[in-house]
């Protein structure tokens, strides 16, 4: 095999918008990130589910052929 053909990796502190961080492995030594699974809507349970029921049937009726 060939070799330091693979970048080297150093600990990486890996900070969110919503002041969560922690450690990673990466190229870098630090990275800022929008959101994580602390704050991300699936991850935190907040999820909302949207009626689209409601609105297909609104737009089938709106532009029925006759």
């Amino acid at each position: 095999m060939k070799k330091d053909i693979h970048p080297k990796l150093v600990e990486c502190t890996v900070t969110c918008s919503c002041g969560n961080s922690f450690k990673n492995e990466s190229q870098k030594s630090e990275m800022r990130i929008d959101i994580c699974n602390e704050c991300h809507p699936f991850f935190t349970g907040s999820e909302r589910m949207v009626d689209t029921a409601g609105r297909i049937d609104k737009f089938k009726k709106r532009y029925a052929q006759n």
